[in-house]
């Protein structure tokens, strides 16, 4: 892993090499640059992990000529193909060093042994949804306790954004959560249910299934169930699995017989 950041940057393959560094026994983002690649020494790989892309994409917006290497993990991994497809990285400027943080690569969409969720308490298993649950658990409940439980989840949200920020494929310059005719600005908490709605939609063939959302949230809403959902919807209606090419973007599946139909809502 080192050696190869090392030669990208000797080379002159890459201007910057975004990685993790100790800080304070912490791994947190760090930019390795050429003119110090000794302190490549001290990169590591985790075990905790940020939107390394979603700095890359930042950087890109500012220095689009800018050649960017990146340690990608096999989520890293989907979310830079989610954001070719959308113009936010070329391909041809990003380099990466890739690790195989999942118990195999040759399976598609493999959930990272860390990310593996505890039980819930009994409470919460009366009350809400526990996020161990798999969407076709959640679909044997009815339509009226489905809602009620998903209610119980989306209430406890007290608005601090963590699920958008940390999100490596949201690149809105203008956020819907944050427009007035969408969902009401103000104290907290949020609009309930519009505001989680909302960023469910967006999420619709987008989201890469990393989990970081989840881990974000201080309430302990089971965000990642939600999106798998939505992104079950667009698999099933579109025939697209976000995150596994560069060469399909889901605006080109509309064709002509295809007609949409308000699920979403039903199947939430």
């Amino acid at each position: 892993m080192i050696e190869k950041a090392k030669q990208l940057l000797e080379n002159g393959a890459v201007d910057i090499f975004i990685g993790y560094k100790l800080a304070d026994g912490h791994p947190l983002p760090h930019i390795f640059v050429k003119d110090n690649l000794d302190e490549l020494d001290d990169m590591v790989a985790g075990p905790q992990r940020y939107s390394l892309e979603k700095f890359a994409t930042h950087i890109a917006a500012e220095q689009p000529s800018i050649r960017i290497g990146i340690l990608a993990r096999d989520c890293n991994q989907r979310a830079l193909k989610v954001l070719y497809i959308h113009n936010q990285l070329k391909p041809d400027t990003i380099e990466t060093v890739n690790l195989n943080c999942c118990p195999s690569s040759i399976k598609t969409h493999v959930d990272c042994s860390y990310l593996k969720a505890e039980k819930a308490g009994d409470y919460k298993k009366q009350q809400g949804l526990d996020n161990t649950l798999t969407t076709e658990d959640v679909e044997t409940y009815d339509q009226a306790e489905r809602f009620s439980r998903w209610m119980y989840e989306f209430q406890k949200c007290i608005k601090c954004y963590g699920c958008r920020n940390i999100c490596p494929v949201c690149f809105c310059k203008e956020c819907s959560l944050e427009h007035d005719d969408l969902v009401e600005s103000g104290p907290l908490p949020p609009e309930v249910p519009i505001f989680h709605l909302v960023r469910a939609v967006h999420m619709a063939g987008r989201c890469i299934d990393c989990g970081l959302c989840e881990e974000a949230c201080p309430a302990d809403i089971p965000l990642r169930l939600l999106y798998r959902k939505v992104n079950e919807i667009v698999k099933d209606v579109f025939d697209y699995q976000t995150g596994t090419s560069t060469g399909q973007s889901p605006f080109s599946l509309l064709g002509d017989n295809v007609t949409l139909e308000p699920q979403a809502m039903v199947a939430l």
